[in-house]
């Protein structure tokens, strides 16, 4: 009996696509980021323990940074984008 639940191999293919689109997101993000990921590196360089206190200005600047680019609704956009693509190659 055929239900409307995927394959074991179009879950596996789901949970690839989305992994693929998590990593572009998560690439995407050090990008636009990346002016205050130098920021934090430079502040830590050296650094042991001392940098949870010495950088923590820089960290949150960089934590609220890379989640602007990586949050749910970003990933929901990256899926529409995704299918949009694949339509338009099958319609091609």
């Amino acid at each position: 009996m055929m239900g409307s639940s995927p394959t074991a191999r179009e879950a596996r293919l789901q949970k690839k696509v989305e992994e693929a689109l998590r990593s572009k997101m998560k690439a995407r993000a050090l990008k636009e980021c990346d002016h205050v990921v130098s920021k934090f590196a430079e502040c830590a360089k050296g650094r042991t323990f001392s940098v949870v206190w010495t950088c923590r200005f820089h960290s949150k600047e960089l934590n609220e940074c890379l989640h602007k680019f990586t949050n749910d609704d970003v990933l929901e956009e990256y899926k529409k984008q995704y299918i949009l693509e694949q339509v338009n190659r099958q319609s091609s």
